[in-house]
């Protein structure tokens, strides 16, 4: 099972200093219950997609996909094989930030990107005609949060403890961040999605309290 392999958006843009309007990114998971993102031997999605989750997938509105280069490997792949389950991402526009992959890329709509991704997708913000969306790519998704380009940070929590046959954990290495709920609901009875808006701190919150 690859992780994150769900891609959504969010249709508020924010502004830059000189007013500027600026796409808004998101970053978007999936995640077993104790916060991993794939698991050995399990199915896609855990093998618990319902129709209304899947219906909701097909409703997202066109963004730019975001990811790495395993990301880019794994699902390139994917989509090699089953072009028909991966045609709406392979005709989606997506940027691949990597040093070791060569253009040109073989998966249709892709650019690759061979720059610092931070300061990259920092202009994407402000030049894209789309919104972005991170796919999988948990390196790549740190460095943007530390960064402080994340807009929303979404998960779509799916009722599995994966702790013997869990990989690629989602949160190890983030700093810590507040998190404010913008939205939130329930998937055919069970899965559970958590929208928010991200503030890294430089410490836990009372820390950076002044004393009385």
């Amino acid at each position: 099972m690859s992780s994150a392999a769900t891609i959504g958006l969010t249709c508020r843009s924010t502004y830059s200093g000189k007013g500027q309007a600026m796409q808004n990114l998101m970053v978007d998971f999936i995640i077993s219950l104790d916060g991993y993102g794939a698991a050995e031997g399990w199915p896609g999605y855990w093998g618990l997609e319902g129709p209304e989750y899947l219906g909701w997938l097909e409703e997202q509105e066109e963004h730019t996909a975001l990811m790495g280069a395993t990301t880019y490997r794994v699902m390139s792949g994917f989509a090699a094989d089953m072009p028909d389950e991966f045609a709406g991402l392979t005709a989606m526009p997506k940027v691949v930030f990597s040093s070791t992959l060569e253009a040109p890329l073989s998966w249709a709509n892709t650019e690759l990107v061979d720059e610092d991704s931070v300061e990259a997708v920092r202009a994407m913000k402000r030049d894209e005609t789309r919104p972005l969306r991170t796919l999988g790519s948990l390196t790549l998704c740190r460095a943007l949060l530390r960064a402080g380009l994340v807009d929303r940070f979404r998960v779509v929590v799916f009722p599995v403890i994966t702790g013997a046959t869990g990989r690629d954990r989602i949160f190890d290495g983030y700093p810590d961040v507040a998190l404010e709920m913008v939205d939130s609901r329930i998937f055919d009875g069970r899965l559970q999605l958590l929208e928010y808006a991200p503030t890294v701190l430089d410490g836990p919150p009372l820390a950076n309290q002044p004393n009385d």
